[in-house]
C-alpha cells in the first residue's frame, strides 16, 4: 500500500546530552579519536550510517539509546571529560601566545584572516575537491592548535565538488550531490536581531545580491562560509555558490568576487559581532581571492585615502601563497569582462567598490598586451609579501614571475617559499599514532623538532603496525571495487573474483591526486608487459591502489584515467592492481597509511609541492618520487628512492626515459628489500629505512612546521608593517611621494668610473684585500634613498655572476663610494656595481622595478 504522504521523524538530544552537539559542531573531532570514538559508541549503526558525520547522527539516534545514554554514568563522563578538553584546549595558551610579546594578553598586534576557494577539513564538510583544500584545512588545524588567532573565509558550495564514478568502459562519470546545511557541522552566523548575518555585493545592472553567512568552528579558528543561496536573490544570484570550480569563467568571476569582496564585508561584520579585533593580516591562498585586496584599497579611499596610499597600505598587510608552477593553473580573464563588473556604469568609479578607480585598479593585474587580466599578477602586486610551496616551487615561481620585477635578476624576484606540511594528528593512522605515543609520549609532537626516539621502535612493532595498516587498506580496496562495479553495471554473481583482489602481505605501492596530464598517472604503463611481470611475480608479487579524479573538463586527464582503469580491468592483473573511485579524505586516510611505498611521477618541476606522499612518511610508508615539489629538497636516499630527471627537450623521449628508471629502482631497489628477510623473518633492511624516513624526513613535513614558519617568516612582518602605517597616518602619504619621486628621478641616477685598487693586472691572490671604487650619480636623490652595492661572483653560462655577494659601498670624504673586502676563493670572478632604491616600508629592493648597473 502506498502512503498518502511522508514526514521525517528525528530525535531530540536530552538535557544530560548537550554537550554532544557543542562536541559535534565543533571539527576538532576530525583530529581527535577519542571524540569520535564517543559518538560511535553513542549508537554505532547511526554513526554508519550518518557518514560518520556527528551533527548528522545525533537525530538518527532512536529517543530509547538517548534516553539510556541520558542515565548511563559512564557514558556521561567520558562526555564530560571530552567536554571539558575542549573547552580547556579552546582556552589556554599555546605556542603563539608564548612566543609572540604581548599576545598571551590577547594583544600581540596580529590576527590573521586566511581566504581559500576550498577547505579540506572533513568528507562531511564537502568543499573540497584536492590538494590546495587539504592544505588548507590542515593550516587550520595547525593555526589552531598553535593558537595562531586566525580567521577563515571560503565558500558554502549548495553541491561542493563532484562524487566520481566509472561507466562500462572506465569512462569518469560526475555526479554532485546537494549539500543540506542542517546535516552538516555549520551554523548560521547570528547578529544581535537574532536573524542570519548577511552582507551583500552589487552586480552589473544595480543587482544586489545577498550573501549569507554560517561558520564552521575549527578547533580554535571560525571558517566563515559565505553562501549565496538566498531566498531574496533571483536564480542567477542563487547559482554563483552553487558548485566548485563549475561553470565558465563569467561564473568564476562572481564565485572570486563574493569569496573576495564579499568575505572583507563578512570579516568586518563578524568581527563586530564578537568583539575580536580586525585582522592586520590578510593571506590570500592562491589568486581566487585577488579581489579582496582591491575591496580593502576601496575602503581605504572612502575614508579619504588616495588610490596610490591605500595600494601601499594594503600591500604592507597582505600575504599571498602561490600554488602553481604552470601558467595554464593560474585564472586568467578577459579585461573587458572584468571591467564590465568594476565598472558597470562607466563612470570610471566602481559601483562593486565604492571609490575604487577601476582603471588603475584593473592595471594592477592586467598583462602586458592589456587584453588578459591575471590573478596571480593581481596577487603579488597587492601582496608585500609572497611565497611558494617549496623551495623548488619558490626558485621557479621567481623565474615565472620574473617580468613583473624588471631589473632584477631571478634570484633576486621576492618571491620566498614556505614548504607544505600536513596536521600530523589528522592523517596518523591509529595504529601508527599508538606508536608515537609509545616512543615520544602522548604530546603534540609537531612542535618538536626532535623525533629521534622513533629509532627505538623495533622490527617487530614495525612490521606489526604495517601489517596491520597494509590489511585495512586490501579490505577497503575489496569493497570499493566491488561496489564500482556494481555501479558500471555488473550483477553479483559475476563478482566474486573482488574479495580476493590484492594481498595482504604483498609490496603495496599507493598512487593517488589529481589526475592532470603533468601528473602522469600512466607512467606506470609505459612498458605495460614489463609492468605485468613486475606485478605477477610469483615469489615477490607487487600491487598497486591507485585513486584520483580528473577535472570534469579535462577531457586529457580523463583519457588517462580510463587508459589505467582498463589496465586495471585487465583479468590478467585484475588481484594486482586497482582503481578505487571517488577519492576522498577518508578513503586517503586507509590508502596512504597503508601503502609501503608512496609513488608521485609528474614532470619536473610541475609539482608545486604535493602532500599525499608526506602523509604517507607520517604513516611508516617510504617515498618513492621524481625530485620535484617537496621531496626535491628533503630527498635522503636512507628514505627513499628518486626517479632520475631525464633533461631532454621532447617529452615522449622524456617519459621513455624516467618510466624505464622507474622501473628499474622497483625491480632492482624496492622489491628485493621489501622481500629480503633475516633469520628471523624480519625485514631488517626495509624497516632501517622506514625508522631514517620518521626521523629525518617526518619532523619537517608537519603542518605545525608549516604554520610556524608562515607565522615568523611572513605573519609577523606584514603586521608589523601594516601597524606603521596605522601608528602614522601620514606614512602612506609620505611614501607614496618618496616613490613618486624615485621613479621620476630614476633616469638620471647612474654609476661611472668603477675600479678596483688592489689588484696585479687582471689577477690577484686569495687573501688579498681590494678596494672596489665608484662615482655615482644620484640626481635630485639623497643618499638615503638608495642602497649602493659591489655585486661580485664566480662567472657562469652567459658570462652572468652566479651566487653574487653583495657588498654595501660607502660615500667617502671624496665624494667617491667605496668598498673594501677580500677574495676567498680562486676562480673568475666578476664584478659591478648597482644602486636600488631602499625605504623603510619596502619589504625587498626589487618591489620598484628600478635598478641602475655600471
Amino acid at each position: 500500500m502506498k502512503p498518502l504522504s511522508t514526514i521525517t521523524v528525528t530525535s531530540d538530544l536530552p538535557d544530560a546530552l548537550a554537550p554532544l552537539r557543542e562536541l559535534a559542531l565543533n571539527l576538532r573531532w576530525t583530529w581527535r579519536r577519542q571524540t569520535v570514538d564517543l559518538f560511535r559508541s553513542l549508537d554505532p549503526r547511526a554513526f554508519v550510517a550518518s557518514g560518520e558525520n556527528p551533527i548528522a547522527m545525533l537525530s538518527l539516534v532512536p529517543a530509547g539509546r538517548l534516553a539510556e545514554a541520558s542515565r548511563d554514568e559512564a557514558f556521561l563522563t567520558r562526555m564530560r571529560s571530552e567536554i571539558g578538553d575542549l573547552r580547556t584546549y579552546l582556552d589556554s595558551g599555546r605556542w603563539f601566545q608564548r612566543t609572540v610579546p604581548g599576545a598571551q594578553g590577547g594583544g600581540g598586534g596580529t590576527s590573521v584572516a586566511y581566504f581559500s576557494m576550498e577547505f579540506g577539513i572533513t568528507p562531511t564538510l564537502p568543499i573540497y575537491s584536492g590538494g590546495l583544500g587539504i592544505l588548507a584545512g590542515d593550516h587550520l588545524k595547525s593555526a589552531s592548535d598553535l593558537g595562531v588567532p586566525l580567521v577563515a573565509v571560503g565558500l558554502l558550495y549548495q553541491w561542493g565538488y563532484f562524487s566520481q564514478s566509472l561507466d562500462r568502459s572506465g569512462w569518469q562519470q560526475e555526479d554532485y550531490r546537494l549539500n543540506d546545511p542542517s546535516q552538516l557541522p555549520v551554523e548560521p552566523v547570528r547578529g544581535a536581531d537574532g536573524e542570519q548575518l548577511r552582507v551583500a555585493v552589487t552586480l552589473p545592472g544595480a543587482r544586489e545580491v545577498a550573501i549569507a553567512v554560517w561558520t564552521a568552528q575549527v578547533g580554535r579558528v571560525p571558517l566563515l562560509l559565505l553562501d549565496s543561496n538566498v531566498e531574496s536573490n533571483d536564480e542567477q544570484a542563487r547559482q554563483i555558490t552553487d558548485r566548485l570550480y563549475g561553470g565558465d569563467h563569467e561564473h568564476r568571476i562572481l564565485q572570486e568576487i563574493v569569496l573576495g569582496i564579499g568575505g572583507v564585508r563578512a570579516v568586518e561584520a563578524y568581527s563586530a559581532l564578537v568583539g575580536a579585533p580586525a585582522p592586520s593580516v590578510f593571506h590570500l591562498n592562491e589568486g581566487h581571492a585577488g579581489f579582496s585586496g582591491l575591496e580593502r584599497v576601496g575602503r581605504r579611499m572612502q575614508a579619504g585615502t588616495g588610490f596610490s596610499e591605500a595600494v601601499a597600505e594594503v600591500r604592507a598587510g597582505t600575504v599571498f601563497t602561490t600554488h602553481t608552477p604552470v601558467p595554464a593553473g593560474i585564472d586568467r580573464f578577459d579585461a573587458a569582462q572584468l571591467r564590465s563588473h568594476l565598472d558597470a556604469d562607466g563612470s570610471g568609479l566602481s559601483r562593486l567598490i565604492p571609490s575604487l578607480p577601476v582603471e588603475a585598479a584593473l592595471a594592477l593585474g592586467i598583462e602586458e598586451g592589456g587584453d588578459v587580466f591575471n590573478m596571480a599578477q593581481l596577487g603579488f602586486r597587492i601582496a608585500q609579501r609572497s611565497n611558494g610551496v617549496a623551495e623548488l616551487h619558490g626558485a621557479v615561481s621567481r623565474a615565472m614571475f620574473q617580468d613583473l620585477y624588471p631589473g632584477s635578476d631571478v634570484p633576486e624576484v621576492p618571491i620566498g617559499s614556505v614548504t607544505n606540511g600536513v596536521h600530523r594528528r589528522t592523517w596518523t593512522s591509529d595504529h601508527m599514532d599508538d606508536l608515537y605515543k609509545k616512543a615520544l609520549g602522548d604530546v603534540d609532537i609537531s612542535s618538536l623538532s626532535d623525533w629521534s626516539a622513533l629509532s627505538t621502535l623495533t622490527d617487530h612493532e614495525l612490521t606489526e603496525t604495517r601489517d596491520a595498516l597494509r590489511a585495512d587498506l586490501v579490505s577497503m580496496a575489496r569493497r570499493h571495487v566491488k561496489d564500482s562495479w556494481l555501479r558500471r553495471g555488473a550483477v553479483e554473481a559475476e563478482l566474486a573474483w573482488t574479495d580476493h583482489i590484492l594481498d595482504p602481505h604483498a609490496l603495496t605501492i599507493g598512487f593517488a591526486r589529481r589526475v592532470s596530464t603533468y601528473k602522469r598517472l600512466t607512467l606506470m604503463l609505459s612498458d605495460p608487459e614489463r609492468l605485468r611481470r613486475i606485478l605477477l611475480d610469483e615469489t615477490r608479487p607487487v600491487q598497486i591502489v591507485v585513486a584520483g579524479k580528473s577535472h570534469p573538463a579535462d577531457r586529457p586527464g580523463k583519457e588517462f584515467l580510463q587508459q589505467l582503469v582498463q589496465f586495471a580491468d585487465d583479468h590478467g592483473v585484475r588481484h594486482r592492481i586497482a582503481f578505487l573511485p571517488d577519492y576522498d579524505i577518508r578513503m586517503a586516510s586507509v590508502l596512504i597509511a597503508g601503502s609501503d611505498v608512496w609513488l608521485n611521477n609528474p614532470v619536473r618541476p610541475e609539482e608545486a609541492s604535493g602532500t599525499s606522499g608526506m602523509k604517507a612518511v607520517l604513516n611508516g610508508g617510504l617515498t618513492f618520487s621524481v625530485s620535484d615539489g617537496w621531496w626535491d629538497e628533503m630527498k635522503d636516499d636512507d628514505a627513499g628512492w628518486t626517479i632520475p630527471t631525464a633533461d631532454v627537450a621532447d617529452q615522449a623521449r622524456r617519459d621513455e626515459i624516467e618510466a624505464d628508471a622507474l622501473y628499474e629502482i622497483l625491480e632492482q631497489s624496492i622489491v628485493p628489500l621489501f622481500y629480503e628477510r633475516d633469520a628471523r623473518g624480519m625485514q631488517r633492511g626495509w624497516m632501517t629505512k622506514v625508522r631514517s624516513s620518521l626521523v629525518t624526513v617526518a619532523p619537517q613535513i608537519t603542518a605545525g612546521r608549516m604554520v610556524r614558519d608562515y607565522v615568523t617568516d611572513l605573519y609577523l612582518p606584514a603586521a608589523r608593517a601594516a601597524a606603521a602605517f596605522t601608528a602614522d597616518p601620514a606614512r602612506a602619504g609620505e611614501f607614496t611621494t618618496w616613490k613618486a619621486e624615485v621613479q621620476e628621478a630614476w633616469p638620471a641616477v647612474s654609476v661611472q668610473n668603477v675600479s678596483l685598487e688592489g689588484v696585479r693586472g687582471a689577477a690577484a691572490t686569495t687573501g688579498d684585500e681590494l678596494t672596489l671604487v665608484a662615482d655615482v650619480e644620484l640626481g635630485r636623490l639623497r643618499d638615503t634613498d638608495v642602497l649602493i652595492e659591489a655585486v661580485l661572483g664566480e662567472i657562469g653560462a652567459g658570462d652572468e655572476i652566479i651566487e653574487p655577494q653583495l657588498i654595501p659601498l660607502r660615500r667617502g670624504e671624496d665624494g667617491r663610494w667605496a668598498a673594501r673586502f677580500a677574495l676567498a676563493a680562486p676562480g673568475e670572478v666578476g664584478f659591478t656595481v648597482r644602486i636600488t632604491p631602499q625605504h623603510p616600508v619596502l619589504a625587498s629592493r626589487a618591489e620598484l622595478g628600478l635598478v641602475a648597473t655600471a
